[in-house]
């Protein structure tokens, strides 16, 4: 399966409109603006998971209020159908009027819930984004890819470091895998971060003394599709070996890939259910605990002795080992072998962990948007 590089992919390649039915998401007129309790909500319905957000501005940061995590399963079936299921949209829509029923609790009056890769690729997705709206209320955009990586990108920017001066960001997702390529060598070592966060306007709207966009790609592989790519495999072992193998011959295209970098001031940051849950099993967590996760930096050494670690438990003993999860245990190899592929390309030995993600991003865009962050999401 090739690598999705739509609508403006390549960084130096006019953009293209965006179909119908998939937002390019920076217009926002249509939300209502802020008022009454001036909480926002974020909503990133993914192949695997519904996750939610609400919060707070505070500062220069803001305060999470509420959450919801549920893992939905949207894409299951997906890749033998084409469809969507309707199993997993029943299932996508009990997690739905549960982030309905908080935004109301909340009296939450803006906010913005997207879908991705699943409902990019479902020929019935249209169709079900109408039928979540009838019954729930709410509206979900279809996001393209760019904003996506646009997204993942922003969420990040504080844990980008001021020695960095190449930057990968990683996002690992149930349907896709969002690759953005940032250089920020021109820009003033105490501005790099805040650089980052200019990327919200989109990756051709770069200011001459800004973070530079050099090249990004979605890659249709994230660790529910790479997963049933290979289900028929029955070794264990070696269906981790060729699910990262296969990952990486989709990378060919990606411009990085293929040119010679230095290792001084490179820097990748990972962001993903996969990459905390490697950083927690590092850890020996038996309970989860974000603070210790979010900006942990780990190395290639660390991060192969996790993944020889789960290879040895074998899939039951993955199964019940408190540090993966039950809602993970089945995932956790694909992503671990797309983030091994990751590690053995890039020119780097570090990787810096980040407990965040889209909906992070949907706040930071929505609340700078309305000038109620001070300066930025930024310390």
């Amino acid at each position: 399966m090739a690598p999705e590089r739509p609508r403006g992919a390549d960084a130096n390649k006019p953009v293209i409109e965006a179909p119908i039915g998939v937002s390019r998401g920076t217009d926002s007129s249509a939300l209502p603006t802020p008022r009454s309790s001036g909480l926002y909500a974020a909503v990133d319905l993914g192949t695997n998971s519904c996750r939610m957000l609400v919060a707070q501005p505070k500062g220069t940061q803001f305060t999470v209020v509420d959450s919801f995590s549920k893992t939905v399963q949207l894409g299951a079936g997906l890749e033998a159908s084409g469809k969507l299921s309707r199993a997993s949209m029943n299932r996508t829509l009990q997690a739905l009027r549960i982030c309905q029923k908080k935004i109301d609790q909340h009296g939450v009056t803006r906010m913005r819930l997207v879908a991705t890769e699943a409902c990019r690729r479902a020929k019935n997705a249209r169709e079900f984004m109408r039928q979540v709206r009838r019954e729930t209320g709410l509206y979900v955009e279809i996001i393209a890819a760019e904003e996506e990586a646009r997204l993942a990108v922003i969420s990040c920017a504080p844990l980008v470091n001021t020695s960095t001066e190449q930057l990968l960001v990683v996002d690992i997702g149930g349907g896709s895998t969002e690759l953005v390529w940032v250089d920020i060598s021109g820009v003033v070592p105490e501005k790099r971060p805040r650089s980052i966060m200019q990327l919200h306007l989109g990756f051709k709207s770069q200011p001459l003394d800004g973070a530079k966009v050099v090249d990004w790609i979605s890659v249709p592989l994230g660790v529910a599709t790479l997963k049933d790519q290979f289900q028929d495999v029955e070794d264990d072992g070696a269906r981790f070996a060729l699910m990262s193998w296969f990952f990486e011959e989709n990378l060919h295209s990606f411009a990085p890939y293929n040119a010679a970098q230095s290792r001084s001031g490179f820097q990748i940051i990972g962001t993903s259910g996969t990459v905390t849950t490697v950083a927690a099993s590092y850890l020996n967590l038996r309970r989860y605990d974000r603070a210790k996760v979010d900006g942990l930096q780990m190395t290639s050494d660390q991060i192969d002795f996790v993944i020889r670690d789960y290879l040895a438990l074998g899939p039951e003993g993955r199964r019940t080992d408190p540090r993966i999860g039950r809602d993970r245990h089945t995932l956790i190899m694909s992503g671990a072998a797309i983030l091994q592929a990751l590690m053995r390309v890039w020119p780097t030995d570090r990787l810096s962990v980040a407990d965040r993600g889209l909906r992070e991003g949907l706040l930071y865009a929505q609340m700078s948007a309305d000038g109620v962050l001070e300066d930025g999401p930024f310390e």
